[in-house]
């Protein structure tokens, strides 16, 4: 890679300020660790695929259509 890249520039840049972190690295490390929590962990105990429990595959838009129009019928007097 020609080292006039703005690729190159780029990615020398991130390498550098990584490598010459000491706190950063710690909160990184932090913030990576509650974003695996809250995409791994808590989408399999609060977030069933509800979508996928009460329709066959294929019928998915059906089915949010359906409750869709149903939610809107009772909110309309």
């Amino acid at each position: 890679m020609n080292k006039n890249s703005f690729f190159y520039k780029a990615f020398d840049l991130y390498y550098d300020g990584f490598r010459s972190m000491t706190l950063g690295k710690t909160l990184w490390l932090i913030i990576a660790i509650k974003l695996f929590i809250m995409f791994a962990i808590l989408k399999v105990f609060f977030f069933p695929n509800f979508i996928g429990q009460h329709t066959e595959k294929g019928g998915e838009a059906d089915f949010v259509a359906g409750q869709l129009e149903m939610r809107n019928d009772v909110k309309q007097p």
